[in-house]
């Protein structure tokens, strides 16, 4: 199995989990002489199932990321580099959004709002730091496909 496979069942576990939840909820009580629409014991198992292979997967990924190279990181720091670019070029786009909406004046007398950076200079930062996100993503992405799952 590829990494990449291995991260997709892993969503696909995660949203069942997620899904699982709900119905527990909704099968948990029922009225006085009422069934409930699904078994909670089934339920209770699919998710004990499910758990476990999740555990097996998370496992497998986190070892196979520490130990696969690229560019001589291991593919852990390339996705802790990558998370916390996403972090900063989220937090800078909505600094600049705000930068650079500027409020028009209808008349003179009402107070001047001006930036406090230069909005072409940070954007072109941020154009870098986006470009440079997008090729640790693209990496990712190769390796995921190219990496057999410990």
């Amino acid at each position: 199995m590829k990494l990449a496979e291995a991260l997709q069942e892993r969503a696909d576990i995660q949203k069942r989990l997620a899904q699982l939840k709900i119905r527990l909820r909704n099968n948990a009580r029922v009225q006085d002489g009422e069934q409930p629409s699904e078994r909670p014991e089934d339920l209770l198992r699919e998710l004990d199932m499910l758990i476990i292979r999740l555990e097996e997967l998370m496992t497998r990924i986190n070892l196979t990321n520490a130990q696969t190279r690229d560019e001589g990181l291991s593919l852990t720091a390339l996705i802790a580099k990558r998370d916390c670019l996403r972090t900063k070029i989220a937090t800078l786009r909505d600094f600049l959004e705000q930068a650079s909406d500027l409020s028009s004046r209808a008349l003179h007398s009402e107070i001047r709002i001006i930036s406090t950076v230069s909005v072409v200079e940070k954007r072109k930062a941020l154009d870098k730091l986006s470009q440079e996100f997008r090729q640790i993503d693209t990496r990712l992405q190769q390796k995921n496909w190219l990496t057999d799952l410990l």
